[in-house]
């Protein structure tokens, strides 16, 4: 059996993992010079820069299944947020996982007694759900979820629209309650951590384990079509900008609308952009959040601010901190506007500091960060095996826009080639 896989990022490495064990011969061709898709990190002036702010959960079941997670040397973020707003900051986290922020989160004032009251309980009873599930039934919106349970506009607006801006890329919460559910599990079960050298280390451990299967990874190679056998469905050739593959199946692993463009298929259209600014401070610059991600409890510039390197020190030299802010949409503002807007946020969570030290790193403009995910997104999705012969689809846009659901995507794909094939 022989399968090509069009595409490098997460689900297209763990399809080949996947059928290549299972004793396919696999070819991946990866258009860019590296794997990884938008998972990927560069060092400038020895500091360690994700392509955007991006975490991963431990509590996926894709991560513990696909990953060899002790050999990530994994750095944790502290759980909860610091929520800041001009001229005060307050904790918000889990007391059962996070015991230390226990008597900060009694006294916080930002949201009232009920609220914590109700995440306790919200989170006990998703404890008892299965993950399997978190995404199938009834749905609605992340705001009128909340709402339903009882939760005050206060804990809305200064900690669930930032903080889950964050996660879905929108400060209105109009996106899938499933979403919110299924995250919020993998929040309270697990950590939010990033690999000691960077989130590029993802994708690369994948390509190790794949070529360790047997699989070959060839990169600058772009697959251009791919065109399915005759009427009875057998082969397909897979064309590329370096001539042609033959082969029994090709599953076509990238991005919506490359795959849309290949197969024909439709795949989601509804992007959702982010822009991040990667900035520097002093080491000595105590912001006193830890390793604790900054809410923006008063606009969306930014949304969010995440320490990096305290959470991963090796994500800069020793001399220097590393912050990564979030700003939700397209932003037309100039690298260094931003970055004055960054300071100026900063500035005005924390007056007795000084951020004339702060600088600009780079700035990462994602125009596709995710797609849209309304309540019931996931009936409108495209199945693995809709394109038509022996071509199969592998990505988040066939699962839900998350780490998970890249790989999820991945072996789900393999396991329907092998089903055909076979």
């Amino acid at each position: 059996m022989h399968v090509v896989v069009a595409g490098g990022g997460l689900a297209g490495l763990v399809a080949a993992r996947r059928l290549a064990a299972a004793g396919a011969a696999v070819e991946l061709l990866e258009a860019d010079e590296r794997v990884g898709g938008r998972v990927r990190s560069r060092v400038v002036d020895g500091f360690t820069l994700d392509r955007g702010f991006q975490v991963l959960f431990t509590g996926y079941p894709a991560a513990r299944r696909e990953l060899d997670l002790e050999a990530l040397s994994l750095r944790r973020f502290a759980p909860g947020a610091t929520i800041a707003a001009p001229n005060r900051r307050s904790t918000l986290s889990d007391p059962l996982g996070d015991p230390e922020a226990a008597v900060p989160t009694l006294l916080n004032r930002e949201v009232t007694i009920g609220d914590k009251l109700r995440l306790l309980r919200l989170q006990v009873e998703l404890r008892r759900r299965d993950v399997d599930d978190l995404l199938d039934g009834a749905d609605t919106s992340v705001r009128a979820y909340l709402r339903n349970r009882g939760f005050s506009e206060a804990f809305v607006e200064r900690f669930a629209e930032p903080f889950y801006g964050g996660i879905t890329l929108e400060r209105s919460l109009s996106t899938s309650s499933h979403v919110f559910e299924y995250t919020f599990k993998m929040l309270s079960e697990g950590d939010t951590v990033v690999p000691a050298a960077g989130m590029g280390a993802i994708p690369a451990q994948l390509r190790r384990r794949a070529e360790t299967a047997g699989a070959t990874v060839e990169t600058g190679r772009e697959v251009t079509d791919v065109v399915a056998g005759d009427a009875g469905g057998a082969g397909v050739t897979v064309e590329t900008d370096a001539g042609s593959v033959a082969a029994d199946a090709a599953v076509v692993a990238t991005d919506p609308k490359r795959a849309a463009e290949l197969t024909g298929v439709e795949t989601p259209t509804d992007a959702k952009a982010c822009v991040t600014v990667h900035c520097s401070l002093p080491a000595f610059q105590s912001l006193d959040t830890g390793s604790r991600i900054m809410l923006n409890a008063a606009d969306a510039r930014p949304n969010t601010v995440a320490p990096m390197s305290a959470a991963a020190s090796e994500y800069a030299p020793d001399d220097r901190q590393l912050l990564a802010a979030t700003f939700l949409g397209e932003q037309d503002a100039d690298d260094a506007a931003l970055g004055e807007t960054v300071r100026e946020a900063l500035s005005s969570w924390y007056p007795e500091n000084h951020f004339g030290d702060l600088e600009v790193l780079a700035v990462d403009r994602i125009d596709f960060a995710q797609f849209a995910q309304p309540p019931g997104f996931r009936t409108a999705l495209p199945a693995v095996d809709a394109p038509e012969g022996p071509v199969y689809l592998a990505g988040g846009y066939t699962e839900w826009s998350a780490i998970q659901g890249a790989m999820e995507s991945g072996r789900r794909a393999a396991e329907t080639v092998r089903a055909r094939l076979q």
